[in-house]
Order: C-alpha cells, then sequence, then structure tokens
C-alpha cells in the first residue's frame, strides 16, 4: 500500500489532465468527475479497495474501511450511470444514481446477493474494468437538501438489491489485518453515514479546468 500512495500523484495527473492546484477547497457541493475519499462517520474509516479478492461469496476484489487518511487506495471518482448523465463539474443531486469507481484499480463499487464474510450481511465488492461494470454498481445519493454537500453526511443505496452502504465494525484478519467489513444493510441507521473527506473537486463550472483540492 506505501508504493499506491506514491504512485497516486502521477495517477491523478493523468486522470485529471490540465488542472491547476487550489490551496484550500470552498464550501459546496460534490461534483461529478471529482475524486475523494469517503469517511464512515460512526466508525471514522475510509472507504477502501486493493488488489485482493475475496476468499469466499463472489471472489471478486474486495472492499474494507481503513483507519489510515493517507492511503491512496481510499480514492474514489464520482460518475453518473453514463457519462452524460454526470457531466463533469456538475453538482451531484439529493436522489441521483450514480457510479464509485476506484480510482487504482478502475473497478466500481458493486453489490449483489452474497453474504459477507465476517456479519452475513450483503457482500460489496470492487467490479468491472477499467471503470466499467453493470447495472450493480450503481448507488442512490440519499440527502436531505437539492445537492450532495460535502459538509454533510449521506447515505448510499444500492439501486438493484435496495442495501445501504454500511459498516459495524468488524475487523479481518491476515493479510488485510484490521481493515474493516464494508457491507450492505437493508435498513437505514448510523452504520451507513459517510462523508467526502480529502480529494480533488471539481467545481461547478463552464471551465473544466477549475478545482478544489483537499
Amino acid at each position: 500500500m506505501r508504493g499506491g500512495r506514491r504512485l497516486f500523484p502521477l495517477l491523478l495527473l493523468a486522470l485529471l489532465p490540465g488542472l491547476c492546484h487550489g490551496r484550500e477547497a470552498a464550501p459546496g457541493a460534490v461534483t461529478c468527475g471529482s475524486v475523494l475519499k469517503l469517511l464512515n462517520t460512526r466508525h471514522s474509516v475510509r472507504l477502501h479497495s486493493h488488489e485482493v479478492k475475496y476468499g469466499s461469496g463472489s471472489g471478486q476484489q474486495s472492499v474494507t474501511g481503513v483507519e489510515a487518511s493517507d492511503d491512496a487506495n481510499s480514492y474514489w471518482r464520482i460518475r453518473g450511470k453514463s457519462d452524460s448523465s454526470c457531466q463533469r463539474g456538475t453538482p451531484v443531486k439529493c436522489g441521483q444514481a450514480i457510479r464509485l469507481t476506484h480510482v487504482n484499480t478502475g473497478k466500481n463499487l458493486h453489490t449483489h446477493h452474497f453474504p459477507s464474510p465476517l456479519s452475513n450481511n450483503q457482500e460489496v465488492s470492487a467490479f468491472g474494468d477499467d471503470g466499467e461494470g453493470d447495472d450493480l454498481d450503481f448507488w442512490i445519493v440519499q440527502c436531505s437538501g437539492t445537492f450532495w454537500e460535502r459538509e454533510d453526511a449521506v447515505r448510499f443505496k444500492h439501486v438493484g438489491t435496495e442495501v445501504f452502504l454500511s459498516i459495524t465494525g468488524e475487523q479481518y484478519g491476515h493479510p488485510i489485518r484490521g481493515q474493516r467489513e464494508v457491507h450492505g444493510m437493508p435498513a437505514a441507521n448510523h452504520h451507513n453515514y459517510w462523508k467526502a473527506m480529502e480529494g480533488v473537486f471539481i467545481k461547478p463550472s463552464l471551465d473544466p479546468a477549475k478545482h478544489d483540492e483537499l
């Protein structure tokens, strides 16, 4: 994972060409095309993935929660169900369906009817290639206003199976010791609130070269 931290600046330059770096991020909405980390507010861990597959269930790439704030494998890019439905720099609306694409592996946040390995909730994985998976990659942003605001805690409800992206605290052993299980739960509760944290946020502007960085 240390190598992943060193590689991220190069990957980010490749993903976001022509962007100039700002020192401070202005408050506002999360926008399409932004790259960010998501913090589970109950357990204070960030949504994470890596090239480690589940040993049971689907056998797909695992998704976990990590405490470290500086791990490059915790960056996700905000995308729409299609590129045209979430144009770069457009604020994400409450109730909008999005995809979350893992930056370092190009796989999408995904869930399906497999049991999760520790809690027996619904398994959450990373699926697809180069950002293209299937219709089980879609999540609805649940928030209280018009747009997903960066300072607000939100929920992600899966379109296909209606579970909420959640963490309840179960920890893995080797080879990902200490990382938390991420899973889908059928009920909305305090385990499924997430907040936008570090990242590169595309400003809502006609000029795609404007952005903020945290």
